[in-house]
Parts: structure tokens; C-alpha cells; sequence
């Protein structure tokens, strides 16, 4: 696996890492990457050009969300929630400290 030329955000970089390590460690095939991916490229590039930068990205986003979703490992409620969850502590974090998740 290659990694692309560029990232344009660091979130990028660690969307591409986190993919490959997850199916590195057989929660998915590239192969069903590849495939899934695909699609969705396919089907968000239907309404509107895609450019190749942040509209690439969210669609990497959208597809690992949804094999992860299907698989178990992360269910889209479960997923939702953590992100709100990390939302509130970010947003009630000091400048400088350390995000905390409660509990």
C-alpha cells in the first residue's frame, strides 16, 4: 500500500493510517476496501465532481464509517455517540490540557 502523494490536514494522513492498520489486522480485506471505496467514490461523484482533496477524504471517511458500521466494530449510534461525547470534553477542555473522556 502506497500512501498518497499528499495529505492537505493531518486528519488525512491519520484516516489513511488507521484504514490501513485496521485491515492490516483483518477487520476488513483491501479487497473489500477497494470495492467499498469504489462505490462510494461512484455514488457521491454522481451529483457533483469530486477534487480530489476534502471531498476525497470525506468520501474515505464515509466508506470506512460503513464498513466498520456493517462489520459490528463501530455501529453508526455508537460511533455518533463517542463523537458527541469528544465534542463536550473538547469543548470543556482549558486551553493547553489535555481532552478527557469521562468515566
Amino acid at each position: 500500500m502506497t500512501p498518497p502523494s499528499r495529505f492537505d490536514e493531518p486528519w488525512q494522513a491519520q484516516l489513511f493510517a488507521l484504514t490501513v492498520a485496521m485491515s492490516e489486522a483483518g477487520h476488513f480485506t483491501w479487497a473489500r476496501w477497494a470495492e467499498a471505496f469504489g462505490a462510494t467514490l461512484k455514488a457521491m461523484g454522481t451529483d457533483r465532481l469530486l477534487d480530489g482533496g476534502a471531498d476525497y477524504y470525506a468520501a474515505w471517511l464515509t466508506t470506512l464509517e460503513g464498513l466498520l458500521d456493517r462489520s459490528g466494530h463501530a455501529p453508526v449510534d455508537e460511533a455518533a455517540a463517542t463523537k458527541a461525547a469528544w465534542e463536550r470534553a473538547y469543548l470543556a477542555t482549558p486551553h493547553g490540557q489535555p481532552v478527557q473522556l469521562p468515566g
